[in-house]
């Protein structure tokens, strides 16, 4: 399927076919998006990713033999830069911070209203982060509870540019479109979100996003 420049392009990677045939149908309907490609397992999913390098993989958690996390785990490891979002029904705490923990982008239920899905795509696509409203306050809850009190973020050991940087993350911009804002190069926003997970003592930057959110910080 072809996808024109203006289109962001989504490969769907879900073994059910019903499910898949829904979203093309949702999404066609729309002008910025295309469906670039589908795949019922993981190891499709994962050739298909290399060859059409999507903008987003809307990827299924429970698959059989290849599950989702180990899918994510895979594509992570072939560099894959398309941005993942995990869409499952599984609202499990564990599942939840696992896949962010492999590298999703996001995390969405497939029990949302379609109306409620597409614009979660096109956030997802465009690089701002995409999970579900009720999974915010139950994976800021989680990541509390991971931590002993000594480990806590402490938000005023980031330096000046580290504190926009954080802003700029808790809002969903991903490091090219925060590159663009502040006039700064990828590659120097990637060393300041690495410096500044590593002193918030988080692991991935949507456990960034989730924790400044519920920190009050993006209204800074």
């Amino acid at each position: 399927m072809e996808t024109t420049e203006n289109q962001a392009s989504i490969l769907l990677i879900d073994d059910h076919p019903l499910l898949r045939q829904g979203i093309k149908q949702l999404v066609e309907l729309e002008d910025d998006m295309q469906i670039a490609g589908e795949a019922s397992n993981a190891l499709d999913g994962i050739a298909l990713a290399l060859d059409l390098e999507p903008d987003l993989i809307l990827l299924d958690l429970n698959m059989p033999e290849i599950n989702g996390i180990e899918t994510l785990k895979r594509l992570r490891a072939e560099n894959v830069s398309s941005r993942i979002v995990i869409f499952t029904v599984s609202d499990h705490e564990d599942d939840v911070v696992a896949a962010l923990r492999a590298g999703a982008d996001g995390y969405l239920l497939k029990d949302m209203e379609p109306e409620d899905l597409v614009p979660q795509l096109r956030q997802a696509a465009t690089g701002r982060m995409a999970i579900s409203d009720r999974l915010t306050a139950l994976l800021a809850q989680a990541l509390r509870d991971q931590k002993p009190e000594t480990e806590k973020a402490d938000y005023n050991s980031l330096t000046p540019r580290e504190k926009d940087i954080l802003k700029l993350i808790a809002d969903g911009l991903s490091n090219k479109m925060i590159g663009r804002r502040l006039d700064i190069s990828d590659g120097t926003v990637k060393v300041h979100v690495k410096h500044l997970l590593k002193k918030l003592k988080l692991r991935s930057r949507v456990e960034v996003a989730v924790w400044a959110v519920e920190e009050g910080l993006h209204r800074d």
